[in-house]
């Protein structure tokens, strides 16, 4: 009787996996963040305000995908000529076979990001810059502000490989290698 009533609430999908424990039976619901059913890269629309950004990150670490911001401005035509390349590159499937990343514009200069200080907590000081987040947690030792390097399209090929291979581990934030408290508590995982 459980085993009936789970196929009807997966409704077609795949069939329940099911656990034998003593004399019950309980249905297990595979979900997309498992390994092999993980999603695929992702674009978002451009970020002008921090709750867009906060949920943008939300999914991501929800979905154990990293997350990829460029932050731009209006003003800045490095920023105009590199952005169409990011989107292609994503939109394309770079770095799906890694695990996936999603992507999303923050624009520096709209009035509610400006106004939040976004930028000074993620210590973005120059536009075009490309910050990842793991885990909910900005990966500074990644962080790249060289707009030659963002202009160079298998350099960024390897980098959103890099980023996307993460897949939730983390690995680069503040107490990556060190970092502010030297490593005395190691990695976690």
């Amino acid at each position: 009787m459980i085993t009936r009533l789970a196929e009807r609430i997966v409704g077609g999908c795949r069939p329940p996996i099911i656990l034998k424990t003593g004399s019950m039976a309980a249905p297990i619901r595979q979900f997309s963040t498992t390994k092999p059913n993980r999603a695929k890269n992702r674009i978002y629309r451009s970020v002008r305000r921090p709750d867009d950004f906060s949920t943008y990150l939300l999914l991501s670490t929800s979905s154990r995908i990293p997350f990829i911001t460029f932050w731009t401005a209006s003003y800045c035509n490095t920023c105009q000529t590199v952005s169409p390349l990011l989107q292609e590159l994503i939109s394309s499937g770079v770095g799906e076979a890694e695990g996936g990343v999603s992507f999303a514009e923050v624009e520096f200069d709209s009035q509610d990001i400006m106004d939040s200080g976004l930028a000074s907590t993620y210590m973005i000081t120059s536009m075009p810059t490309l910050l990842g987040f793991d885990r909910g947690e900005a990966q500074t030792w990644t962080k790249v502000t060289d707009p030659k390097l963002m202009k160079d399209r298998e350099w960024l090929k390897e980098w959103i490989r890099t980023e996307a291979g993460r897949g939730g581990d983390g690995g680069a934030g503040l107490n990556a290698g060190g970092g502010i408290f030297g490593g005395l508590w190691g990695k976690s995982k």
